[in-house]
């Protein structure tokens, strides 16, 4: 090889080197991003987990003992509502009337 021949050689692999450090850099500010992207999304996971809890907990204590009751009767796979109260549920398919009739109109104390 000449001389000229090893400095071209030379010049192609410093570009690929200087492409290739490129391309790293944006993939290393890419995975930044996704990471801090999951961190953030983890911790309104746990919130949303919290608040669901709360509000699941909140649900369970607003019932009266007849909404609960027939919330019971309804999560066995029967229908609580005047439509069709007692049939069963098909494949235990919701039914808005039934869920009206146990969680609807809920009165303050």
């Amino acid at each position: 090889m000449t001389e000229k021949d090893y400095y071209a050689k030379f010049e192609v692999l410093q570009q690929l080197s200087q492409d290739l450090t490129r391309e790293l850099a944006l993939m290393k500010e890419s995975i930044s991003q996704v990471l801090e992207e999951n961190a953030e999304l983890k911790i309104e996971n746990e919130h949303l987990r919290t608040r669901l809890s709360t509000v699941d907990n909140k649900k369970e204590d607003e019932l009266s003992e007849s909404r609960r009751t027939l919330e019971k009767l309804y999560d066995q796979g029967f229908h609580v509502c005047t439509v069709m109260y007692g049939a069963h549920r098909e494949q235990q398919e919701e039914c808005a009337f039934c869920l009206d009739v146990i969680y609807g109109e809920r009165k303050t104390k």
